[in-house]
């Protein structure tokens, strides 16, 4: 190439000095040192570049290295959180489990206590039923009544009902059996006796002695035969001359009509005599003497010897005394009979009551709720 260009620069430029001609291997050297160059600047191009990417690739790991460290922290705040939160609720279950075996321990505790309350509930239902039933069996007994034993009986069934144990079933079935056995049996009632004893004690007052002359009700009064005058003749209708003169000549004369009324009222006035005649003397038969001797101011005294015989029968019923009640009732009985008039209709009366009085004042035994107490006692065993 150097050969081509010399020899036109030598035609081109004739009057410039010819150079010296340069060695072939001057040449080749200046070659190599150029290609020398451009491959070390070509490597330092790449050297550089990669000199760039490597700063690329630091910059690069070093901000995955910050990001995973940061990452790394975060995750590290996170395990020990979670390993607080564990040990938390390692603790927590631990409390729960003491908290749950305590509560089992209580629940068993109160299993028993509410067994034992149960049992000690029914033994206290059981006790206070067989008690009010003893106390009513008590005053049944003072009174004689039935009323005490059968509000027991009712009251007690109406608390098991209310309770509803079958525990106390055969109990309340016994009480059924109590109560209808002693309701069929027929209880005296001394409140009906004592009304009429003081009916009795009323009307002692008024009945009639006989020390004392009564009229004698015994004879019917005379009635009087109505007399001929009031019966009316009957109304004559107008008619004809020959039928009013025909009846005119059938009635009586007025002298027949005057006679018939005089005889009437004759008869009349000595059949009345005759009543006030037979009224001054009556006989009546009297097996006591001394009642029709006794003296006027000494009844007001029998009067109240009878009023004092009855209140004593009427206290003896009271209090359930019905032997004594029996034997005052017998006085009063044997009083009435001896010094009052029998034909009065207040002495029928008062006696009347006075026996009813005596029929129905007996003793009856109230039966035992023995079904009762058997069922209370097989409970409380």
């Amino acid at each position: 190439m150097s050969e081509t260009t010399t020899p036109a620069a030598d035609v081109s430029s004739p009057h410039k000095p010819a150079r010296p001609a340069r060695p072939a291997g001057a040449t080749l050297t200046q070659a190599v040192v150029a290609g020398v160059g451009l491959v070390a600047l070509l490597a330092l191009g790449l050297a550089w570049q990669s000199q760039q990417r490597l700063k690329q690739v630091e910059q690069e790991l070093v901000r995955r290295q910050d990001n995973s460290q940061s990452e790394a922290n975060i995750a590290r705040d996170q395990a020990r959180q979670a390993q607080e939160l564990s040990r938390d609720t390692a603790a927590k279950v631990a409390l729960l489990d003491a908290r749950l075996a305590e509560v089992a321990v209580q629940r068993e505790q109160l299993e028993g206590l509410m067994q034992s309350m149960n049992r000690s509930r029914d033994e206290n239902v059981v006790g206070d039923i067989e008690a009010s039933l003893r106390v009513a069996m008590q005053q049944g007994t003072i009174t004689g009544s039935a009323e005490p034993l059968v509000a027991a009986l009712r009251q007690a069934d109406e608390r098991l009902a209310r309770y509803k144990q079958p525990r106390l079933e055969g109990v309340r079935r016994a009480v059924t059996r109590d109560l209808e056995r002693i309701k069929a049996v027929s209880v005296v009632d001394v409140s009906t006796l004592t009304i009429k004893l003081d009916e009795v004690v009323r009307q002692v007052d008024d009945l009639p002695l006989l020390a004392v002359a009564q009229p004698d009700r015994t004879q019917p009064a005379a009635s009087a035969a109505p007399p001929a005058a009031a019966k009316a003749a009957p109304p004559r209708r107008p008619g004809s001359g020959a039928s009013a003169s025909a009846q005119a000549s059938s009635e009586p004369g007025w002298w027949t009509l005057a006679w018939d009324q005089a005889g009437e009222r004759w008869n009349a006035l000595s059949a009345e005599v005759w009543r006030e005649a037979r009224g001054l003397l009556r006989v009546t038969r009297i097996d006591h003497p001394e009642a029709a001797l006794m003296a006027p101011e000494q009844s007001f005294f029998l009067r109240e010897n009878l009023k004092l015989r009855l209140l004593n029968a009427r206290l003896a019923l009271l209090s359930r005394q019905f032997d004594t009640a029996q034997v005052d009732l017998r006085e009063a009985q044997a009083m009435l009979d001896r010094y009052f008039d029998g034909r009065s209709r207040k002495l029928t009366q008062t006696t009347e009551l006075l026996r009813q009085v005596q029929g129905q004042s007996r003793q009856v035994s109230v039966p035992r709720p023995d079904d009762t107490l058997a069922a209370l006692s097989a409970v409380a065993r």
